[in-house]
C-alpha cells in the first residue's frame, strides 16, 4: 500500500512540475507575445493589389496581413498614429514629412516599393502643344502633390516655376499661354477630366479610371522623381519583427516580377 501511494505523490509532483514549466514558458517567452497579425492600411489601386500578393508571403512567415482600404490620403495616417492601424501604404517620402510637420505626427518611412509616375491627362487634345491659350488645368490641391504636378507642367514646357520643395500656383514665374490652375482634391481629377482642359493625375487614380499612364497620358513624369512610394509605421514600430517581416515581403522578388507584370510600366518598383 505505501508503495501504491508513493507511486502516486511521484506522479502528482512531475504533474505540478510540468504544468509550472509549460506555463512559464507560455508567460515569459517573448515569442508568444510576438505581433502575428499586422493591420495595413492603403489606397485602393495599386497599393491594396500589391499588397494582397504580399498576403501569402507572409502567411509563410506566420503573419496575417489584414488590408484596410481607405480613399484618401489624409484618413490612413492618422488612423495609424492612432493604433488603429499597424503599417500604411499610400504615400511618398514628400507627403509624410510635410504631414508629420503638420500634424505633429511621428510616423517614419522603412522601405522604397514603388514609383507612380504623374501625368496629364486630357479629352480635349492628344498633343500638350495643342494646349490652348488659356486652358483649364486641374492639379491636386494638397501642397506635395500641387508643387510635383506644377513641376510635371514646367518639364512639359507650358508653364516656368520658383525653385523650392513646396511651390503652388502662386509660384508660377512664365505662363506664356496664360494656363489656369484649377486646385482639387486628388480622387476627384478623374472625374472632372471632361470639364477642363486637362488635368494632372496621380497614377492610383487615373488606374483606378481605367486611365494608362504610359498610353494615355499627354505627358507623364521622369522615372528619376523623388517621389517612390513608401511603408510608413509609427517611429515606436520601426525596428519590431512584423514590421521587418513585411518589408522583407513587399521587397521579393514576387513582388518586384508582379509589378512589373501588372503595371506594365505605369508602376515602376523601387528596390
Amino acid at each position: 500500500m505505501k508503495k501504491i501511494l508513493s507511486i502516486i505523490l511521484s506522479v502528482l509532483v512531475l504533474s505540478v512540475v510540468f504544468t509550472g514549466c509549460g506555463n512559464t514558458s507560455t508567460k515569459d517567452n517573448p515569442a508568444s507575445k510576438e505581433k502575428k497579425v499586422i493591420k495595413i492600411g492603403a489606397s485602393p489601386v495599386p497599393h491594396a493589389e500589391i499588397l494582397k500578393k504580399v498576403k501569402p508571403i507572409l502567411a509563410k512567415e506566420g503573419y496575417d496581413l489584414q488590408i484596410k482600404e481607405f480613399t484618401d490620403y489624409v484618413t490612413p495616417n492618422t488612423a495609424l498614429d492612432s493604433g488603429e492601424i499597424d503599417a500604411n501604404f499610400f504615400q511618398h517620402i514628400p507627403y509624410l514629412e510635410k504631414f508629420n510637420q503638420e500634424k505633429h505626427t511621428d510616423l517614419v518611412y522603412t522601405v522604397k516599393v514603388h514609383l507612380e509616375p504623374m501625368g496629364i491627362y486630357s479629352k480635349k487634345v492628344k498633343d500638350i502643344k495643342d494646349l490652348k491659350d488659356g486652358a483649364v488645368i486641374a492639379v491636386p490641391n494638397d501642397p506635395t502633390n500641387e508643387a510635383r504636378a506644377l513641376k510635371v507642367l514646367q518639364k512639359s514646357g507650358l508653364i516656368k516655376v520658383k525653385d523650392g520643395e513646396l511651390i503652388s500656383k502662386t509660384d508660377i514665374t512664365e505662363n506664356k499661354k496664360n494656363i489656369q490652375i484649377k486646385e482639387l482634391d486628388a480622387p476627384q481629377l478623374p472625374r472632372v477630366l471632361g470639364d477642363v482642359d486637362a488635368a494632372v493625375i496621380n497614377s492610383n487614380f487615373a488606374i483606378e479610371a481605367n486611365l494608362n499612364p504610359t498610353k494615355d497620358a499627354i505627358a507623364i513624369e521622369a522615372k528619376d522623381s523623388p517621389y517612390a512610394n513608401v511603408i510608413v509605421v509609427r517611429a515606436k514600430d520601426k525596428n519590431k519583427d512584423f514590421v521587418k517581416a513585411l518589408d522583407k515581403a513587399i521587397t521579393s522578388p514576387e513582388i518586384k516580377k508582379f509589378i512589373e507584370e501588372k503595371y506594365k510600366g505605369s508602376i515602376i518598383p523601387s528596390f
